[in-house]
């Protein structure tokens, strides 16, 4: 039986972004497979300190240094590098050294992995999600960005294989870390589309009503509210798509630095009443939105993959993405969804106006995605891939020694 360690910065019950969310579904699906999963992580958001999951799996939170205002993010990062890397040698020594694999997820662990890899002589798989060099569209605007890439860049050089989510990802870390081809694997994301069927006892139409009236067709936007998500995309095009499809209601979930550039945003282009700010919204509320949605609009700028659309795909709610990243990948326009050009009111607009004006076509595209889901992207399906190679990694390791 395999013994991993996962790192992590987000497990559940704290969940801020797709890495998150990624490694609380990939878990369990690991523990069913066989494995002995150790998940270390910093305890930000309640949660026990010590937990087994059904399945086995055991969750180590680790009590984390509250950041200072004056403080960044690099800075808090490393503090709470060191307390996981105490921990984690801790459950290494506890069990003899005998774990096969140290799994990072993203820089945000990359100091305490790499500081156990060399310690306990154990092989580190490195999952790269995102870059920054990637946000910032090619480029690296600050210190803090650069001391990140730098993170990144040593964290893939360390690692005995790097993960990506996506062939664009594939491509960007190559390209911006020099990463050997043939050290990379693809390995998507996924989702359990069972948990975005209609649930609970609130009456979709009554829940609805919240949101819209009943003769507007919703257009919803779930994501954090900063630039690369592409929100303010959505608030520019409301007008256009309103000139065209009068009876569309917009409704924007998250929170985030544009939040209030959006809602000045909406006052100046007259359209107030017709996009509705949610903030941060729970799971089920999420859900439930996209149940009762008429289209899901993605406009982000940067991608790595996009896991919002694999949830619109479970909830079979027709999607609108710009061809991005990850998201081209996982959207077939014209098969799975509509995609259009990235930064582009004008262009989105048509896409929210199609999929608004031809419904049978959107609800065709819809049981397309749907199949897709189910046959592409299972958790089942990413965890045998990731199983692959932790297998890989531990018989070259008894082949080639250390």
């Amino acid at each position: 039986m395999l013994r991993v360690l996962i790192l992590t910065y987000e497990f559940t019950p704290y969940l801020v972004g797709g890495v998150g969310s990624h490694v609380s579904e990939l878990v369990p699906a690991l523990a069913q497979r066989g494995i002995e999963v150790h998940v270390v992580t910093p305890r930000w958001n309640g949660g026990e300190h010590y937990e087994i999951l059904p399945g086995g799996a055991r969750i180590y939170r680790v009590s984390a240094p509250s950041m200072r205002n004056d403080e960044d993010i690099v800075s808090q990062v490393r503090q709470a590098n060191r307390q996981l890397a105490e921990v984690g040698g801790q459950i290494i020594q506890e069990h003899r050294n005998k774990f096969d694999i140290i799994h990072a997820h993203d820089w945000l662990v990359a100091e305490s992995a790499m500081e156990l890899k060399l310690t306990y002589k154990i092989p580190l798989v490195a999952t790269i999600h995102a870059t920054e060099r990637g946000r910032g569209r090619g480029h690296l605007w600050s210190d803090t960005q650069w001391a990140i890439n730098s993170i990144e860049q040593r964290l893939t050089y360390e690692a005995w294989r790097v993960i990506c989510c996506s062939h664009y990802m594939y491509h960007e870390v190559q390209n911006y870390f020099g990463v050997p081809e043939n050290k990379i694997d693809v390995i998507p994301n996924a989702v359990e589309a069972s948990n975005f069927m209609p649930q609970g006892t609130e009456d979709l139409q009554t829940f609805r009503a919240k949101y819209a009236l009943p003769q507007e067709r919703i257009v919803y936007f779930v994501g954090r509210l900063v630039h690369e998500k592409g929100s303010h995309l959505l608030v520019e095009a409301a007008p256009l798509v309103l000139q065209e499809i009068s009876n569309a209601k917009f409704v924007i979930s998250g929170k985030g630095p544009m939040l209030e550039f959006l809602l000045s945003r909406t006052v100046s282009l007259g359209v107030p009443n017709k996009i509705f700010f949610t903030n941060y919204v729970s799971d089920e509320i999420r859900n439930h939105l996209y149940n009762v949605a008429d289209a899901a609009v993605f406009p982000s700028l940067y991608e790595p993959f996009g896991i919002v659309a694999l949830e619109a795909m479970a909830a079979q709610v027709p999607l609108v993405v710009s061809s991005v990243g990850g998201l081209a990948e996982v959207v077939e326009h014209n098969d799975t969804g509509i995609t259009v050009y990235p930064d582009n009111p004008e262009s989105l607009a048509w896409g929210i106006i199609h999929t608004l004006r031809y419904p049978e076509w959107a609800h065709q595209r819809t049981d397309n995605a749907y199949r897709k889901l189910r046959s592409d992207y299972s958790w089942e399906r990413v965890a045998r891939l990731t199983t692959a190679v932790y297998d890989r990694v531990s018989g070259e390791r008894v082949i080639s020694g250390w």
